[in-house]
């Protein structure tokens, strides 16, 4: 199933491109830079998707106590970040041609590099030299307060006056219908590509703590003779 998510979303999502390219029109002012678009959409939705599966792995590993919630977590962090960064890059390259300047302090850009870094700190606590069980409820409860801002990203282009354009407004959708088309095709193809990666980040994660409780019980016994 891992191979199949991967190799089926790699390829879908390449044939996708097709479409961006050769079905969706050009947008009038922007031209063909907006076709980042395709790219830059689908990264901050299964970026914010991850983070949402963080949280609800926190809130389960509090209330179970179960390792594979806390592995599941940390993969879906990891994917996450990385998601969320290219977001960023993507944005920046985006909003240099739609308005000129490299970076401005728009509510939906500050609350997703605000959101990178959370993240950030939250992979590296998760690699620090900490007793395990204490680190990974601590990691719980980041991972809980953390997605508050995931919130405030997706909703701070209504709660702020935001120059960033919205996709979806109260009479629809702010795109031709083949652009819609386009979008919902990239969004599926790489859902399929996140979560093969995904899967690949949680097995090594339950590899690696297997590794160390080897490793951990192998010194107990040197130590013990």
């Amino acid at each position: 199933m891992t191979r199949f998510c991967i190799l089926f979303g790699t390829f879908a999502f390449a044939a996708s491109q097709g479409a961006v390219f050769f079905y969706a029109p050009q947008e009038a002012s922007l031209g063909l830079s907006q076709k980042i678009f395709y790219l830059h959409l689908p990264l901050a939705w299964w970026a914010l998707v991850s983070f949402f599966i963080v949280f609800l792995c926190s809130i389960f590993f509090l209330k179970k106590q179960n390792p594979i919630f806390s592995h599941l977590a940390y993969s879906c962090a990891e994917i996450g970040e990385l998601c969320a960064l290219l977001t960023v890059l993507t944005g920046i390259i985006w909003g240099y041609n739609a308005w000129g300047v490299w970076w401005t302090w728009d509510p939906r850009l500050t609350t997703a590099l605000i959101l990178c870094l959370i993240y950030a700190g939250w992979l590296i606590l998760a690699h620090l030299d900490i007793e395990s069980s204490r680190k990974a409820k601590l990691l719980a409860v980041i991972g809980i307060l953390a997605f508050l801002d995931v919130q405030l990203v997706f909703f701070s282009a209504r709660i702020w006056r935001s120059i960033h354009p919205a996709v979806f407004t109260s009479q629809g959708a702010a795109m031709t219908p083949e652009m819609l088309l386009t979008t919902l095709l990239t969004l599926f193809s790489f859902g399929f590509f996140w979560l093969g990666l995904v899967s690949v980040r949680y097995q090594i994660q339950k590899l690696d703590q297997r590794c160390t409780d080897l490793f951990l019980t192998a010194l107990t016994k040197e130590n013990e003779e």
